[in-house]
């Protein structure tokens, strides 16, 4: 066969395309290609992780970068399974609280790493009302509805792609949430995308659509201790909220509907503290949260993705920045870890042996007409964006 082929000034001009006809010597081409190996600064890689009693195929996708960031995330319920980052001598050591098999993570556990939805935190008496409609939750935090139900985005499995370019790669997760599923209305399709950079930042972007007017709030609930010594509280960890006001909750942990000034509470996180401050004060909130386990309502609200809050280990020096376009963020400091369920290397996770910061609306949203609104309907776009950047300091 008679392939019209010339080389000018080094580049292949090839009149049939699909045969990938290349010049001998043509360095250009060979160039590039060695310029785009070098520049995989991030890399992705795919293993299998396990099969559910329903036969279906779990993996585990690890994001790589070169600054010595690790992230394992597992298809089962979009699981952040392991985040390894450097301490300040430069050590990549665990940061986040997880198991060692998907039969672990398949048995009741706090959450641990997962995504949450339809709806994260709690919807009082698991009832809300759209256009005169009232939908029935499973009610699973007694007598509320918490974090998308028993059988929410945390308990199912997830598709998966994965894309690599240069400074960063993506694993990007998809759901599709039939219509009256855990009680809520619509056939919700969901996509939820991991991307690490080579700057140690790990941005959550997620979509989600709806044909039918529903309610959306989701969230990431990662446990995190920057020591990565799981043996001890993260009662020392220095933190910092960018918000004025508290949400603060009734006895069942419902906002009450009022939003309270922090100032000269144990809830004033404007300057760095550290959680062990005023976890244990006679503060009535605190008491109805065995600790922190309330959402604080973040400034600078319409300028979307901005600093919301951070974590520092003095002893690791290791500091975490969350930035959301969000209006709140939940801070939880394990108060209901009881030493029940196993460390991945021995022994058990103790109280407040993890915190987590968990960007989101205001609980109860639906049912409180001044928060600012969950409601997505058909042919809008459910878009959020927050990012996890690991430091040293």
């Amino acid at each position: 066969m008679n392939v019209l082929k010339r080389c000018i000034y080094g580049v292949s001009i090839i009149s049939l395309a699909s045969m990938n006809v290349q010049c001998k010597g043509d360095k250009k081409v060979e160039e590039t290609t060695k310029e785009a190996k070098a520049t995989e600064m991030v890399t992705i890689e795919k293993t299998a992780y396990g099969t559910t009693p329903k036969g279906e195929k779990i993996d585990s996708y690890k994001l790589k970068n070169q600054k010595g960031m690790e992230v394992d995330i597992i298809t089962y319920g979009g699981i952040i399974s392991s985040l390894k980052v450097p301490n300040k001598a430069g050590k990549s050591e665990e940061v986040v609280i997880g198991f060692n098999s998907l039969e672990q993570y398949m048995k009741a556990n706090p959450y641990f790493g997962a995504l949450i939805g339809r709806y994260g935190n709690r919807i009082a008496k698991g009832k809300f009302t759209l256009d005169g409609k009232e939908y029935s939750l499973a009610i699973n935090n007694t007598p509320n509805a918490l974090h998308g139900g028993p059988e929410g985005f945390h308990r199912v499995v997830w598709t998966a792609a994965e894309a690599k370019g240069g400074d960063s790669a993506s694993l990007k997760l998809k759901y599709v949430s039939k219509d009256m599923e855990e009680g809520y209305p619509g056939n919700l399709t969901v996509f939820v995308t991991y991307t690490l950079t080579n700057e140690n930042s790990l941005d959550v972007l997620y979509e989600a659509t709806t044909d039918k007017k529903t309610i959306v709030n989701l969230t990431q609930h990662s446990y995190f201790n920057l020591s990565s010594d799981f043996s001890k509280p993260i009662l020392d960890h220095e933190i910092t909220i960018d918000a004025d006001k508290l949400v603060p909750v009734d006895a069942t942990l419902i906002p009450t509907g009022k939003l309270t000034d922090v100032t000269n509470t144990p809830f004033d996180f404007r300057k760095p503290k550290v959680v062990g401050a005023a976890i244990e004060a006679k503060d009535d909130q605190l008491k109805k949260g065995l600790g922190y386990d309330h959402c604080w309502v973040l400034n600078n609200q319409d300028k979307g993705e901005r600093f919301a809050a951070s974590a520092y280990d003095a002893g690791s020096g290791r500091l975490l920045e969350v930035y959301t376009d969000q209006p709140g963020i939940q801070l939880y400091t394990g108060n209901f870890l009881d030493g029940t369920l196993p460390m991945r290397n021995g022994g058990t996770y103790a109280h407040r042996t993890g915190l987590c910061l968990e960007t989101q609306h205001y609980p109860d949203s639906p049912n409180q007409k001044d928060f600012p609104s969950t409601v997505l309907n058909p042919g809008e776009n459910y878009k959020t964006k927050t990012t996890f950047k690991f430091s040293v300091k």
